[in-house]
């Protein structure tokens, strides 16, 4: 098999979480610019619509879906509703993702609770009801998008979120486990871990902060709206086949210092 084979994605179908803006939206590209046909699902379908629309320009099939991750229903309901459009699930990219910016002794419970319902819970939910799928089809490829802020502590000056930060460790220590566990069904699953990206959820942080940012960052720049392409499809797709339990980390380096 060479290098070009190892990478198309013709012919799979792919869930992307939260996939219509910000990096969901430049992984459902990436794969979809690698022939997977894309479910693009978050809570706003308008904005799903759009995206899904531009994605099918690509010359693949999408579909889009309201979805809120937290809900089980609507986690089933994506779930069905792509195996009844294409009768597999081969790709899930779990990337919806919530914060709360507020030091730990401010955190309000309701904020908390907020952001583990989305990031962790609704990865769980989403993971357990496409993993029944992947199970029965004996294959398939889990992604989930954790942070750099999920690696260890991060100075409350860069980002104070402590919801966040412990929602994407915790992000971290499932990828790790369930590939454990979902290995002998031939099912591979992998975390990224971003760093600085300017998408809608991030923008105030990053343009308050980013003399500090890039102070810390080796490659002196935030991530570009294509730097999480290449991560996306490799473990997307065959040439990740003998990895699992990883975690990516895109970040410039930041990570490192």
């Amino acid at each position: 098999m060479n290098v070009k084979e190892l990478f198309d994605l013709s012919g799979k179908t792919a869930i992307v979480t939260g996939g219509s803006r910000g990096i969901g939206e430049q992984i459902a590209f990436a794969l979809a610019e690698s022939g997977a046909n894309i479910v693009v699902c978050s809570r706003k379908l308008e904005d799903c619509e759009v995206t899904s629309s531009r994605v099918r320009e690509l010359g693949v099939q999408s579909l889009a879906l309201k979805c809120d991750v937290s809900n089980p229903e609507d986690v089933n309901n994506v779930v069905e509703e792509t195996v009844n459009k294409f009768g597999t699930i081969d790709v899930l990219f779990n990337n919806s993702g919530a914060t709360w910016g507020a030091p730990l002794e401010e955190m309000p419970l309701d904020k908390w609770n907020k952001v583990i319902s989305v990031n962790l819970t609704g990865t769980f939910l989403m993971s357990q009801a496409v993993g029944k799928v992947m199970i029965s089809q004996k294959s398939g490829k889990i992604i989930n998008i954790s942070s750099i802020g999920g690696l260890g502590g991060i100075s409350e000056e860069l980002m104070d979120a402590v919801g966040y930060n412990a929602s994407k460790g915790a992000i971290i220590t499932f990828t790790k486990d369930l590939a454990v566990k979902w290995g002998k069904h031939n099912i591979n699953v992998n975390s990224i871990a971003p760093g600085f990206f300017l998408t809608k959820m991030s923008k105030s942080t990053i343009e308050s902060k980013k003399a500090l940012i890039l102070a810390n960052t080796p490659l002196n720049r935030t991530g570009s709206e294509h730097d999480l392409k290449g991560a996306a499809l490799f473990l997307a797709s065959k040439a990740s086949d003998f990895v699992t339990g990883t975690v990516l980390v895109v970040d410039g380096g930041f990570s490192e210092k």
